[in-house]
């Protein structure tokens, strides 16, 4: 059966790149086609954020490196990171660049993906499964639920330059937004609650901290936009985080699927109680 899923997928031929998702980090959450690139990769390039287990499928002899890049911490250039990638296929490699995450959600894949086409490299996309919706999925939180949003915004908590983007569009999306998803917000988060709420955003707005999403040491913090800083101090949780904003962190008291499995009891539908939810 394993056998006839992967006969009708595609190869990863030599002198050829595939910008591969991870997902959050559960490596259950691999696609297929991401299995079998592992698997077929004379060289295997990933990010920091990259489950080592998923490593596990590739072939013994593979050469993987490693090219991740973590804030405020020694790490390759980003045109250092592309321009590998170009050499080993030119060397004729099958060559796997594995990102946590989706490849072209906050990524770098574009970046990378633009580097081959300059220097004329056939490449592919995998798509992987983003920590903003696999990622809160796994803490018990929708990124949209019919009774409370219809509309998420994803935005990342800082540029390139390391800072809070001026770019984006704070008031907007804080009058806008009924749900925010915000990678590489932590450090950040006194700066970001203080924008939404000059926005408009209510400080007893729920506000969830997902840290190490998918994994064996997921942690969730559920805090409020006015205590988000204090609550992050004082909990001692460190990046890599998912920082979620919006009604929908009050589902997570009945859909923690996680913690019921460890023994926690999950909370009738709140909605259900309060006549909210439609048929």
């Amino acid at each position: 059966m394993i056998d006839a899923a992967f006969s009708h997928l595609p190869a990863l031929e030599p002198g050829s790149v595939w910008l591969v998702g991870a997902g959050p980090g559960d490596p259950g959450l691999l696609t297929l086609l991401a299995a079998k690139g592992l698997f077929e990769a004379d060289v295997i390039v990933h990010d920091a954020l990259v489950n080592e287990e998923c490593l596990a499928l590739a072939r013994p002899e593979t050469l993987v490196e490693y090219a991740g890049k973590r804030g405020g911490k020694p790490s390759a250039k980003q045109r250092d990171i592309s321009l590998r990638l170009v050499e080993l296929a030119r060397a004729g490699k099958r060559v796997l660049r594995l990102k946590g995450g989706d490849p072209f959600v906050f990524g770098r894949g574009g970046e990378e993906a633009l580097t081959l086409v300059e220097y004329n490299i056939p490449f592919r996309i995998v798509p992987g499964i983003t920590a903003g919706i696999g990622g809160l999925a796994y803490a018990g939180i929708p990124v949209t639920h019919r009774d409370i949003n219809h509309a998420v915004t994803f935005l990342t908590g800082h540029d390139s330059s390391g800072i809070v983007p001026d770019r984006i569009n704070w008031d907007a999306i804080g009058r806008g937004s009924p749900v925010i998803v915000m990678y590489m917000a932590m450090k950040h988060i006194a700066e970001i609650s203080a924008r939404l709420i000059a926005a408009g955003r209510l400080p007893t707005e729920p506000v969830a901290f997902v840290c190490n999403a998918a994994t064996g040491r997921q942690q969730v913090l559920e805090t409020t936009l006015g205590e988000a800083t204090e609550a992050v101090a004082a909990s001692g949780l460190e990046p890599p985080a998912v920082v979620v904003v919006g009604e929908v962190v009050r589902l997570r008291a009945s859909l923690d699927w996680l913690g019921a499995l460890a023994g926690r009891r999950l909370q009738p539908d709140p909605f259900r109680r309060s006549g909210k939810v439609r048929a």
